[in-house]
């Protein structure tokens, strides 16, 4: 047998063994190509991933780094815990004034809303007062930064928040809020929409209020006072049908404002929509022919001048003629006046006489001493500038003796006034509390002796002249009253006027002064044809005096004790005439 030559079995063997061999090799190849095509297919979305947040980063990095202030604003939402930025203002007693609040601002990147359309809709519906039309050209715009609307309230920025607007966001602002609205309204002022002072203190302090510390602003005022004053105020300009009003109380020892009131007033919140008229402040910036009120100071003028004697009488019978001018009484005594009998009867001619007498180098002195030639120095930046005379001449220095031919502000005769009755020291007005202990500066204007001899004539206006309606049983009010015609051009209106009283408690160790002005108030009911000061600034000071006293802490004290009555000579005028008749309408 030819061993050389294998057998049919052994080679169907290894037939069978080759064709296994193949079988396995094919499917481990099968296999290795799977494998490549799912590490293939791996590989491919890793790069699409990789190539959308690539996208995504560099639109991110685009709107953020390469488009300036005006195209886009990175927003957050508001948070109610977050750092404010602006001080509170505060009464003198903590009440605030004026505070500020987190809110949210709604503003839009235009290029990432999806349909302006319909977004400019759902945020017209959702915020009464936002304008479709003009929403829709914002949202439409190719600006990447658009504001909606400023200072949400928390409903409204719910009410956009759950709509989830693409490319509506929100940021973080700051609202100043005045707890009092109006009643404070000129005094504090009020902020613009970026939070920058454009009134009152607001302005004034504007700087101070954002320091880092973040200090309140304490002010002088009692804003329970304040509510008293503006109440009466708005009473009377109501009563008297006058076209508005102001006043301004004072502790005359520290010239502290512990309230001041101007009428119209507006709403700080809405600094938009305050008319001119809203916002001149009647007090500081308006400068005014004060009438019979400036005898106050021609009077102590006089007196300290050491050329009138308190018992010293002139000629109240003569009218007085210079040039074209004629100068007389509203009415006229027409006789021979004593210095107090001037003062109560608030005669004219008998102050060009005093003025006269004293000269009018030493009137034009004592204005600028007292601070009427320029801007009254108080911590506010709507100031009027007194129109004083250029020259000053006689007939100019006559006619300032009985309150005209110089204009200045209330707030300027407020504190001429104050320091004429306080023992004769000048204060500076301030807005800014005086803290116990602190020392106030002031500068003496009159002498004692002067202020003391002041003193006895205001009581007597009040207790027997032409302000008996200011009378409050035990408070010894003292005061005068004027009656000014405005002007109308180069000429005087005829039933125009300007009333004002200057009331002072207690006048025998004075505290408190309360000046009340209506600015063309007409007659009523209740005043019998008239509307001088003395029948309508008077009793608005009256009525005041009634209610700050108890919560001054002013005791009411007895009148009719002898050492009261002697020291402000109550009773009778200085030559011993009853005046129980006088008139309230004779202050002209």
């Amino acid at each position: 047998m030819n061993t050389e030559q294998g057998s049919p079995r052994d080679d169907g063997g290894e037939a069978r063994y080759s064709a296994e061999s193949r079988f396995h090799a094919r499917a481990i190849i099968g296999a290795n190509k799977a494998l490549e095509r799912g590490r293939d297919r791996l590989v491919v979305t890793g790069l699409l991933i990789v190539l959308a947040f690539t996208a995504v980063s560099v639109r991110l990095v685009g709107a953020t780094c390469f488009t300036d202030r005006e195209e886009v604003h990175i927003g957050h939402a508001a948070e109610p815990d977050a750092l404010l930025t602006r001080a509170d203002i505060l009464d003198r007693n903590g009440q605030q004034l004026a505070t500020s609040l987190a809110t949210a601002s709604l503003y839009a990147d235009p290029k990432l809303v999806l349909d302006a359309h319909e977004a400019a809709a759902k945020l017209a519906e959702a915020l009464p007062g936002l304008d479709y039309k003009e929403t829709y050209a914002k949202l439409s715009s190719n600006k990447r930064f658009v504001w909606l609307k400023r200072n949400l309230t928390p409903r409204q920025h719910q009410a956009v928040h759950v709509l989830g607007l693409p490319g509506i966001l929100f940021e973080r602002e700051e609202r100043r809020f005045y707890p009092p609205a109006s009643l404070t309204a000129h005094v504090v002022g009020y902020t613009g929409v970026d939070n920058v002072g454009l009134a009152g203190l607001e302005r004034s302090f504007d700087k101070p209020l954002k320091a880092e510390a973040l200090k309140p602003l304490q002010t002088s005022l009692d804003l329970r006072l304040q509510h008293i004053l503006r109440r009466e105020i708005a009473a009377g300009v109501e009563e008297f049908k006058a076209i508005g009003g102001n006043g301004i109380i004072m502790d005359v020892r520290t010239g502290e404002v512990l309230a001041m009131t101007s009428l119209p007033d507006f709403d700080p919140h809405e600094p938009g929509e305050i008319e001119d008229e809203q916002k001149f402040d009647r007090n500081t910036l308006g400068v005014y022919e004060m009438g019979s009120t400036f005898k106050i100071f021609n009077s102590a003028m006089s007196l300290d001048s050491g050329k009138v004697r308190f018992n010293d009488s002139f000629d109240a019978i003569n009218p007085i003629h210079i040039g074209r001018f004629t100068i007389s009484d509203y009415h006229g005594k027409h006789r021979m006046l004593s210095v107090s009998e001037i003062f109560e009867y608030s005669s004219n001619l008998g102050s060009v006489h005093m003025d006269l007498t004293a000269g009018v180098p030493t009137q034009q002195a004592f204005m600028s001493k007292i601070g009427f030639t320029k801007a009254v120095p108080i911590e506010l930046p709507e100031l009027g500038r007194p129109l004083i005379p250029h020259p000053w001449r006689e007939i100019n220095a006559m006619t300032i003796a009985f309150g005209h031919g110089m204009s200045v502000s209330p707030l300027h005769v407020v504190m001429g006034a104050s320091a004429v009755i306080n023992g004769g020291i000048l204060h500076k007005p301030t807005l800014l509390k005086v803290q116990p202990g602190q020392e106030v500066k002031g500068e003496r204007l009159v002498s004692e002796r002067t202020s003391q001899e002041m003193r006895k004539l205001f009581r007597i206006v009040v207790a027997e002249g032409t302000a008996k309606l200011a009378d409050v049983p035990g408070y010894l009010v003292g005061g005068k009253t004027g009656t000014a015609d405005k002007q109308r051009g180069r000429h005087y209106a005829t039933n125009a006027n300007l009333t004002s009283f200057i009331g002072v408690f207690p006048i025998n160790d004075p505290k408190y002064l309360v000046m009340v002005m209506f600015d063309e108030p007409r007659p009523s009911a209740s005043t019998h044809g008239f509307a001088t000061a003395g029948w309508t600034a008077a009793p608005a000071v009256g009525r005041v005096i009634k209610q700050i006293g108890p919560l001054l802490g002013v005791q009411p004290v007895d009148e009719t004790r002898p050492e009261i009555r002697d020291a402000l000579d109550i009773g009778t005028s200085a030559k011993g005439t009853n005046l129980a008749a006088y008139s309230p309408d004779d202050d002209h």
